[in-house]
Parts: structure tokens; C-alpha cells; sequence
């Protein structure tokens, strides 16, 4: 029998996106939870996990409004994803009561002694959704959807941002691409685009290689060339890695650089995609290094890979220096949680401490390894300051006087924010990058 399979029904999709839910609750990440959810299932369940995610410190508060009585978690996980969908929107994903006569139905296979209490929840909402929303958006976690924490500390970094930083945490990413330099250049690959039905527009600097922003995600495979290394997904942001730490010095052909945390490597391949290097890929988890060769397999680039952690070089270092290093340190990656929804509700207030402590060890250990005259790129997703201009303010306290300094082509925190102006637009206005922090540091 041949034919197109049917989508799953939406009863299905909420069950599992609930069981997401739970499993973020209990500390795990959405990657993980989604990589073994059925592949029929799975680009329903990431939609919807994302959307609820998104909102769930107001369905969260909502439900609290509504049943002061926490219920057992498998019933809370589908009650609280049934009212994150329901909350008011301009382009709801479904209909109403289709949603509500839903929900009762996972309910009622998750767990069906609960199933009128659901449906009696839901329909209350509706008739009470004004009221409800507005006690909602007088609390922190209902106005913002991110912990306590988190708001207090975007607030201390930025005084007159974090407003806009939390709102555009919540909205929705470009799919942004990135041109193989070898292969192609980014305005013959928007008119490949075009000619495919596909809208695009470029920003950034038409002399380096513009991003290339979608007007409509799609899955990558339906993206031409991809399959062949003409094109790489990658945010703006994360695209002026490699440029940043070439502009920096010429390297000759053959300049050993090290890529230390490389994976998944993005940049690994922006680099060699750039310039002629003896690269050494570095990451201490072997499974994830995996990754890193998967991506120059369909780039078609060679670099050496090796399995170790940075801030023990003994353990992998063979004693020449480098010309030059990138560490895109391992942080709490605040800047990026409009992609990745579920960071916000894993990460502790602990992680910021522990995690700027692995940043100051990784700088430390792997700056005597930087040739003289050599520069190091410190980058991390993040737009926490402890993560970024104050781990760098502290680092240069810390080095002998002059050893270390800041090139001025440093941009320090890029700030995923809506009123950031990107040069050389071509078409609409830019979609605004991801959250980063990057110093290019020189050593005298």
C-alpha cells in the first residue's frame, strides 16, 4: 500500500509533549528527550515542546490560579502544556475546544481517573482567560517566563535591557545559513534559493561572506547543496568567530591553531572553509567529537581531532605553540534559549558560579600554549556579564603586566536585541542574532 502517512492525532502529540515536560522538570534536556521520540512524532512534539516551554511560567502561574493544589506530575506536565497552547496568541496553533476535547483525551490514557478534573480546568480558563491572564502577568515568572533568578539577573547586568532581553528570549529564531567560502558566495546562494521558491535576504558586511537569513525555516535537507558542504545552519552571531580570529594577523598557509571545545564544529569548519590551517579540534566528550568529524565529512575539510580537556594540556598538548586559539568556552549558553527553550528551566543559579570557574581555568591553562604575538578568542553563547566582560576584566588582572591585551576589534557582548543595526542589509530588515560574548585577546 502506498501513500502519504497520516499525521499523528493531536491527542498523541500532547501526551508526548507533556512527557517532554516532565522530563525537562526532572533536569534532563529537550535534545536528548527528543532524540528518542519516534521520528513520526517528532517534529510535532519539538513544535509543541517549544511553544510550551516558551510559555511556561504563565501556564505554570495559571494553573496554580486555577488548582491550588499541585497534581501528581504527569497530570501537571499536560494540564500546564494544554494551558500554555491555550494562552492568548494573534496565530493560536489550534482551535480552542479542539485543543481542550484533546487534551482530555491524553488524559484520559495517561491518566483517566483525572480526566474530568482536566477538562473541568481547561474550560474554566476559558471563560475566566481575561482574568486569569491579567493576575498572571502581575507575577515575575507569569510576565516574563523565565525563573526568578534569571530576570533578577538580567536586570543587574542590564538596567536598562533586560526588559527586551526576557521578550525576545520568548520569540521565535531565523533560520540563518552560512555560504562554504570555497564554494560559493552568499548573493549566488540566496538566487539558488529563490530559483527553489525560497525567499532569503543576506546581512552583514557584503566584502566577508554575508549570513544568508531565511525567510521560512525548513529542514536542511531541502536546503540546496547542504548535503554536499556548499551551506552550513549557524546563527549571525556565531558566524564572526572564525573572521574575528583571522582578521586579527594574517596566518600563513599550514599556522597551527587549536579549536578548543569544538564541538559540534560549526566553527571548526568556518575556519578551514577560511584559510589553509593545521587545526586541531579539541573537545573532552569523544561522543561529541564524533560530531565534529561528521560536519567536515559533508564540509570535505580535514582537521586533526582529539579527545581532552582543555584545561589539562599535558594530557594532549605535544609542546609547539599555537599561532593562534579559539576557545568557545563551555557556558550557560543564556544567550542562545530562543533556540534551545528548555535552558532556561535547567540551569540554577549555582551553574553561572560553577561554570565562569571552568572559563577562568580553561583561560588560564591553554594561554601559555598561544605562540608570542599570537591571538586568543574567548567566546561564549552567553549574555550574563560574569560570563563575558567580567571573566575577561579579571583574566587580564591576572596575567603579568602587558603580557595580555584587548584587540580593539573586540565586540564584547552582542545583545540579541531587536534595536541592534546590522551594516549592509540587502532586502527586509535583519532578524536579530543570537546572544554572545567575544575578546580577542594578544599576547606581547
Amino acid at each position: 500500500m502506498t501513500g502519504a502517512h497520516p499525521s499523528p492525532p493531536l491527542w498523541r502529540l500532547l501526551d508526548h509533549t507533556a512527557d517532554a515536560l516532565q522530563a525537562v522538570r526532572g533536569g534532563r534536556s529537550l535534545t536528548e528527550v527528543l532524540a528518542r521520540c519516534a521520528p513520526d512524532l517528532r517534529p510535532g512534539v519539538q513544535a509543541l515542546s517549544f511553544h510550551t516551554l516558551r510559555w511556561l511560567g504563565s501556564a505554570s502561574e495559571a494553573r496554580a490560579h486555577l488548582a491550588a493544589k499541585t497534581p501528581a506530575p504527569a497530570v501537571d506536565a499536560l494540564l500546564v502544556t494544554a494551558l500554555a497552547l491555550l494562552w492568548p496568541d494573534e496565530t493560536p496553533p489550534y482551535a480552542e475546544h479542539a485543543l481542550v476535547d484533546q487534551a482530555v483525551t491524553a488524559m484520559r490514557h495517561r491518566s483517566p481517573a483525572a480526566a474530568g478534573f482536566v477538562n473541568a480546568v481547561l474550560r474554566r480558563f476559558l471563560r475566566e482567560r481575561d482574568a486569569v491572564v491579567a493576575a498572571v502577568r502581575h507575577t515575575p515568572l507569569g510576565a516574563w517566563n523565565h525563573p526568578l533568578w534569571w530576570i533578577e539577573r538580567l536586570q543587574h547586568d542590564w538596567p536598562e535591557r533586560w526588559q527586551g532581553l526576557l521578550a525576545e528570549a520568548n520569540l521565535r529564531p531565523p533560520m540563518t545559513l552560512r555560504v562554504n567560502a570555497r564554494r560559493g558566495t552568499g548573493a549566488a546562494y540566496v538566487q539558488r534559493l529563490a530559483a527553489q521558491g525560497r525567499g532569503a535576504t543576506l546581512i552583514g558586511d557584503p566584502a566577508d561572506s554575508p549570513t544568508v537569513v531565511l525567510a521560512e525555516p525548513c529542514p536542511v535537507l531541502q536546503l540546496p547543496g547542504f548535503a554536499e558542504g556548499e551551506v552550513s545552519v549557524q546563527d549571525a552571531a556565531a558566524q564572526r568567530a572564525a573572521p574575528l580570529l583571522l582578521s586579527a594577523a594574517p596566518l600563513r598557509p599550514g599556522a597551527r591553531v587549536l579549536d578548543a571545545c569544538a564541538a559540534p564544529g560549526g566553527k571548526t569548519a568556518h575556519l578551514l572553509e577560511l584559510a589553509d590551517l593545521d587545526l586541531l579540534a579539541l573537545d573532552s566528550d569523544p561522543l561529541r567529537l564524533a560530531r565534529v568529524q561528521d560536519t567536515l565529512n559533508r564540509m570535505r575539510l580535514h582537521a586533526k581531532l582529539r579527545a581532552g580537556d582543555g584545561r589539562r594540556p599535558a594530557d594532549w598538548w605535544d609542546g609547539r605553540p599555537f599561532d593562534a586559539i579559539l576557545l568557545d568556552a563551555p557556558c550557560t549558553a543564556s544567550g542562545i534559549v530562543r533556540r534551545h527553550p528548555d535552558v532556561r528551566w535547567l540551569r540554577r543559579p549555582d551553574d553561572v558560579t560553577a561554570l565562569a570557574r571552568v572559563q577562568a581555568e580553561l583561560l588560564d591553562a591553554l594561554w601559555p600554549l598561544l605562540a608570542p604575538g599570537g591571538h586568543l578568542l574567548y567566546a561564549t553563547c552567553s549574555i550574563f556579564k560574569s560570563e563575558g566582560q567580567a571573566q575577561i576584566d579579571a583574566f587580564l588582572q591576572r596575567c603579568l603586566a602587558g603580557s595580555a591585551t584587548l584587540a580593539p576589534q573586540s565586540p564584547g557582548h552582542l545583545l540579541p536585541s531587536r534595536d541592534n543595526v546590522a551594516q549592509g542589509v540587502t532586502g527586509a530588515a535583519p532578524a536579530p542574532h543570537d546572544g554572545f560574548f567575544y575578546a580577542l585577546l594578544r599576547k606581547t
